[in-house]
């Protein structure tokens, strides 16, 4: 079968622009045009934030640096990002380090449920958890920073009040927020977020975990009713903002300085962009009529003593394979401490 000619189409043009993401003279300067893969849809929150990002390399570099953005994962889908980056079929990639479930070892520990209080703290804690432990696998590109969303809620199509409720609920979920819902006794689906829209209609699922700015940032919002905060597990899920290796290495040492400075001043844009994407999805919530509920007391120390069991298994398994599995863990919960209200 022949492929759509939409599809031959951007294939085409994904071609031609990483053709040309090599360097060009423009006045007699070097030019150097690279490409950014971002899963995210072009108006969502962290796309601006990105493209914000990429605006500002090109004016401190002069317009020695131009970036291209390929929103919405039409040059690599969120699962292959990163291997889009190692491979170079993108200079520049950002996604989920869960869409690779088992390739990130130790890093998949931030997005465990300890308690992240919002997006903006689960960024900074994130992103000294990186510094402190510089991973070895993802030495094969150039981490340049990474972001993470606020505490996960769990949005449903029927009301979940207790895991009496949860039983036989099938909910979408990745990597750990996975096996948090298979710890609470319910069934887990993976699925990237373009298509939990759609399972969500369509009842394949009942149910997502996800940062509440997802029920607007992906208009999941519009076919769920109800809403679920569950603080007391609160994970994350973590995003890296990654540059192949070899681009990286033949940038001059100036440009690398632009690199590295401006992705450290865009954590904080990035962290305050989940905060208020998550505000103004509950916005959204209230005005669509939606109902939101906490648990209570007495449930929500249910909720946390089954979640245990999830942060004494990634331990283990880091540990088993040569990893600091358990300080990394003790390490992640004195950093959320830090920031608990």
């Amino acid at each position: 079968m022949k492929p759509p000619i939409s599809r031959m189409l951007t294939a085409a043009i994904a071609v031609l622009s990483l053709s040309m993401a090599s360097c060009a003279r423009r006045d007699g300067v070097s030019v150097i045009r690279l490409n950014y893969s971002i899963f995210f849809p072009p108006t969502h929150v962290q796309t601006i934030a990105a493209r914000e990002w990429a605006d500002e390399i090109e004016r401190r570099s002069e317009g020695r640096v131009q970036i291209r953005i390929f929103p919405g994962g039409v040059l690599t889908k969120a699962d292959q990002c990163y291997a889009g980056v190692v491979d170079g079929i993108s200079d520049l990639g950002m996604s989920c380090f869960a869409y690779t479930r088992g390739r990130f070892p130790l890093i998949e520990g931030l997005d465990l449920p300890v308690g992240y209080p919002d997006g903006e703290s689960a960024t900074r804690i994130a992103n000294a958890m990186v510094r402190r432990y510089s991973p070895k696998e993802v030495a094969d590109t150039h981490l340049l920073y990474v972001h993470a969303h606020g505490p996960g809620v769990l949005a449903s199509r029927t009301p979940i009040h207790s895991l009496a409720d949860l039983r036989g609920c099938t909910i979408r979920a990745t990597g750990l927020s996975a096996k948090i819902v298979e710890s609470l006794g319910a069934t887990a689906i993976g699925m990237a977020q373009s298509d939990t829209y759609e399972a969500l209609q369509k009842g394949v699922v009942n149910a997502t975990f996800c940062p509440v700015e997802t029920l607007k940032g992906w208009k999941q919002g519009e076919v769920i009713q109800y809403v679920t905060d569950t603080p007391a597990i609160g994970y994350t899920t973590t995003m890296f903002v990654t540059m192949n290796l070899e681009r990286w290495n033949a940038l001059p040492d100036d440009i690398k300085d632009i690199f590295t400075s401006v992705s450290d001043e865009w954590l904080d844009r990035h962290g305050q962009g989940w905060n208020e994407a998550d505000s103004a999805a509950r916005a959204m919530l209230d005005e669509l009529g939606k109902t939101t509920f906490a648990l209570p007391e007495e449930e929500t120390a249910r909720w946390r003593e089954r979640i245990l069991p999830v942060l004494d298994q990634f331990a283990l398994a880091a540990e088993a394979k040569g990893l600091p599995g358990r300080r990394f863990l003790a390490d992640l919960q004195e950093e959320v401490a830090k920031y608990a209200r």
